[in-house]
């Protein structure tokens, strides 16, 4: 399938694909078509074919045959006991015409949809029919019980950086709907998952992200997702689907699959192309202005696209007269994206008259003309490479007085319009608008008559190409956009009835990352980042504390001025904390004792909630995993417990906190200073008790050794061993705190009060640096 990368059309697609082409599993065999139904009888005219039920409204015949011989035979569904014409339904065939079937068919897929408001429980069979000799050409009968395929909702998503989400929708056998999916982004590696198996191991496969690409998981915050599963992978190959971090193998959570899923195929699993799945037209080309849309169910998908001017808006409507295209007593749409915010609208309205709104006349939301009257659902909206991109939803029906119905039986004549804004963010009037009779045929057969973007091409499997949308590149749109938005629809149980509504009910994907963040928290005047680019983080040093006491947590790795920028490595998106700062480099004195009292999970069957703290002469970490040969080149100075049989256990074990990042707030690259970013902090720490490990140096004590993760590599920093406090090599009193400023994070949530540290200002004296220690030191004490 077609990846969503890059691809304007696929936007829709990701929203509403399939709409009429779903379906089951029985085996977990690929090629997979859906629930068979059975063969068709061979009677006459050389008819034969499987069918089978694709969903609760299609019918996918796998290799049909027919000589094209009669004259008038068509696809007939009924309830009757036998086939028959008489109170029979008749459907459009695969292309959506109403002719009869003239031409021959050879070994060829077909998939049908059944007529509107009916499902497969409403029928008894299946016929190919002549209506001239009331002759069955072949049949197939459609069982009373018939368990056709559906979505399947799964479990939630929960787990460690934040990541959670609603229950999982199964779509299809290659489709995942993950609604409300967060994830804090800190992790440098964090992939999409899946493999064999309940749970998730390095021997699993990333799969890519909605916008198709596999690049490290950036921040999500309650965003709806559509992922596709790669080439011919399908639900019914893997066990279990969740975030991984690939570079650091930790499992950040994930969902088992249950086995024997009965849910549709794919679109690719039917040979069917995404475009051809879809409908476009060119309203206006100048502007590149288009309409897409499917029909779902009872209502309608349209998105809207176009290359506009600031402050302008698009619209399109329905016309109150079928035979013209008539401006007054039309009932339209006004779209437009805010260029500043990306926040896009969608507005229901009544083309009273062509002036502007006042008083309810003119052209009027239909809110100023009757209280809640707006019927339109605004799903999302974009805006990308100077393009205004709106997806929205409406009923089919009149919902109230001011609504036209669009029927899908015939064709409707159609009004649209590009114009300014006005200052309320209404329209002022049209600078371009369909002069001429405009009709669109909303229950068509779905056809793209668009240009596609570069690069898109038709996929179809069919012998007659005339169908398929032209493979040409684009003379308004370049290379193409990707898709996002804003999320206006919250899921609800009927939100999975069907695919398709749990499809054209997605809410969009991640806006532009140069979306401009708003109610960003003030912070002073930072001291300016190194010239590598890294934080300023001041070293805590050998006269403090004065107790010898560290407090060891965990806490984000601060972006692109953090951790990978202090020590030259990649993090995997938390670091150790010691005494509030990140990964500090720690001076210390042999001969004297240090406590560290740590607090970096306890739970070793989640491996994002497990951190030993131990101290070593290896500057990567990660003990336990490390083959045995590198074992024996590493000594450990404290934090572990040696059995006689050499056994090596960690002892820096203790309750999980978490310095956490406010969700709210702009990402750890916005800050120049770690000072105002650690003040945006918040402590968060799990019930229990901290572990504790003592250590004392001594003249067999390298002069630089590390504190890192028993359990996982690159998560601490380095220690600083002097013979004395005194010598230059271990920081003189009078240099300690220059560096300081930071202060009290905003908030503290913890189990128990947390240790933090006050503020500090570019002068700040050593006895500030000593009373700021005995004050951590005091609030720390309360806690245990």
């Amino acid at each position: 399938m077609l990846a969503m990368k890059d691809k304007p059309w696929l936007l829709l697609f990701g929203l509403l694909a399939a709409l009429s082409c779903l379906a089951s599993f029985g085996d977990a065999a690929y090629p997979y078509y859906g629930t068979k139904i059975g063969a068709l009888t061979r009677l006459h005219h050389g008819v034969s074919g499987d069918v089978y039920a694709v969903d609760s409204r299609t019918i996918f015949i796998k290799k049909f045959n027919y000589d094209g011989e009669a004259p008038a035979a068509y696809f007939y569904v009924g309830n009757t006991a036998r086939p028959s014409n008489e109170g029979a339904a008749r459907l459009r065939d695969e292309r959506g015409g109403t002719a009869s079937l003239t031409r021959r068919y050879r070994n060829k897929d077909v998939t049908l949809s059944l007529p509107e408001g009916k499902t497969l429980r409403d029928i008894k069979w299946f016929s190919v029919w002549c209506d001239e000799f009331a002759v069955n050409f072949g049949d197939v009968s459609i069982p009373p019980n018939l368990d056709f395929p559906r979505p399947q909702k799964i479990s939630a998503l929960r787990g460690v950086h934040g990541v959670s989400s609603d229950n999982i929708v199964i779509v299809d056998a290659q489709t995942l709907l993950v609604p409300n999916f967060s994830y804090d982004g800190e992790a440098p590696d964090a992939k999409f998952w899946v493999g064999r198996g309940q749970r998730p191991t390095s021997d699993g496969l990333r799969i890519p992200d909605e916008n198709g690409k596999e690049n490290p998981l950036r921040r999500y915050e309650r965003k709806t997702i559509v992922l596709t599963l790669p080439e011919d992978l399908t639900i019914f190959d893997i066990g279990h689907f969740g975030v991984w971090c690939e570079a650091f193998t930790v499992d950040f959570g994930h969902v088992r699959l249950p086995e024997g899923l009965n849910v549709p195929p794919s679109l690719k699993m039917l040979g069917i192309s995404p475009q051809s799945k879809l409908n476009c037209e060119v309203l206006y080309d100048d502007l590149a202005f288009e309409v897409r849309w499917a029909v779902a169910g009872e209502s309608i998908v349209v998105q809207l696209v176009a290359k506009l001017e600031p402050n302008n808006y698009m619209s399109f409507g329905i016309s109150p007269n079928k035979n013209i295209s008539q401006m007054i007593g039309a009932d339209a749409v006004v779209a437009w994206v805010d260029p500043q915010t990306g926040n896009g609208f969608a507005t229901d309205y009544f083309l009273e008259g062509k002036a502007q709104c006042s008083g309810g006349r003119g052209a009027c939301p239909d809110t100023k003309i009757s209280e809640k009257t707006n019927s339109i659902r605004l799903l999302n909206a974009a805006m990308v490479n100077g393009y205004s991109i709106v997806t929205y939803q409406r009923s089919l029906a009149a919902t109230d007085r001011l609504d036209l119905p669009i029927s899908i039986t015939g064709a409707e004549s159609v009004v649209w319009a590009i114009g300014p804004l006005n200052d309320f963010q209404e329209v002022s009037f049209h600078t371009f608008y369909n002069k001429h009779l405009h009709q669109i045929e909303f229950g068509r057969q779905p056809k793209w008559n668009c240009p596609l973007p570069e690069g898109a091409r038709g996929n179809s499997n069919s012998s007659e190409q005339e169908d398929s949308a032209p493979a040409a590149q684009s003379s308004t749109g370049g290379a193409g956009y990707p898709p996002a938005g804003r999320h206006n629809v919250e899921p609800d149980e009927e939100f999975y009835e069907n695919r398709a509504e749990a499809l054209h009910r997605q809410p969009p994907q991640r806006r532009q990352e140069t979306a401009i963040i708003t109610q960003r928290r003030p912070v002073p005047t930072p001291k300016p980042v190194n010239s590598n680019g890294a934080w300023d983080i001041p070293a805590i040093q050998c006269h403090e504390p004065e107790d010898g006491v560290f407090y060891a947590q965990m806490g984000p790795t601060g972006g692109k001025h953090g951790y990978p920028a202090i020590t030259g490595h990649v993090g995997w998106g938390i670091s150790w904390y010691i005494n509030g700062l990140l990964i500090p480099e720690i001076h210390v004195v042999r001969g004297k004792t240090y406590t560290f009292v740590v607090e970096g999970g306890n739970n070793p069957d989640i491996p994002a909630k497990y951190h030993p703290f131990y101290i070593s002469d290896d500057p990567v970490g990660g003990y336990e995993h490390k083959r045995e040969e590198e074992k024996k080149a590493v000594r450990i100075y404290a934090g572990v417990h040696r059995s006689r049989s050499g056994q090596v256990t960690p002892t820096g074990v203790g309750r999980l906190c978490n310095w956490t990042p406010d969700v709210e707030g702009p990402p750890a690259d916005d800050y120049q200073s770690f000072g105002a970013y650690q003040r945006t902090l918040t402590l968060k720490c799990d019930a229990g008790e901290p572990g504790v490990i003592t250590w004392k140096p001594d003249r067999n004590t390298p002069d630089t050794v590390y504190y890192h993760c028993f359990t996982h590599r690159y998560l601490g920093w380095k220690i600083h061993v002097h013979d004395s406090c005194d010598s230059d090599a271990g920081g003189l009193k009078g240099a300690a705190s220059e560096r300081h400023e930071t202060r009290l994070p905003a908030k503290v949530t913890a189990a128990e009060p947390a240790p933090v540290h006050e503020d500090y200002a570019g002068e700040a004296s050593v006895r500030h640096e000593t009373k700021m220690a005995s004050a951590l030191l005091r609030l720390s004490r309360r806690a245990y």
